[in-house]
């Protein structure tokens, strides 16, 4: 089925976002994390960060966005993550999910991911597996 799809090690989607500060705000409203390091310019100034960082989690859902785009159901089953560099209001994130080895008998992809930021800098990497099931047909 992965092969009918064109799943095969090598294809790439990405998914790429500007993060604001509202993107910040409503991050913390779902998820329930109010840490001042993400809120609190005041606060986050006086931190090794030297000021306000997104959270970690909203690169991860960057990534589950760009790996949505593969084709078919697409099921998240796990995420390993490293988050290498702070992202910060005003950043231009994109998410990569590169195919890196696939097993056509349970229909589950191994991604590697990446955020990288305008300056080509690494922000995040890991990986993750899905499963891909046939889409449900549309009428």
């Amino acid at each position: 089925m992965l092969d009918k799809l064109g799943i095969k090690v090598g294809l790439k989607t990405t998914n790429m976002k500007t993060v604001t500060e509202a993107d910040i705000v409503l991050f913390a409203g779902v998820s329930g994390d109010f840490n001042p390091v993400h809120l609190c310019e005041e606060y986050a100034e006086k931190t090794f960060f030297g000021g306000r960082i997104a959270h970690g989690a909203l690169a991860q859902a960057l990534l589950s966005a760009a790996m949505a785009k593969l084709p078919g159901l697409v099921i998240y089953l796990s995420q390993s993550i490293r988050f290498l560099r702070p992202i910060r209001i005003g950043d231009t994130i994109t998410a990569i999910a590169e195919v890196i080895e696939t097993r056509e008998d349970k229909g589950i992809v191994k991604l590697k991911n990446t955020c990288i930021n305008q300056k080509k800098e690494i922000v995040v990497e890991g990986e993750a597996n899905v499963r891909i099931y046939e889409p449900p047909i549309q009428e």
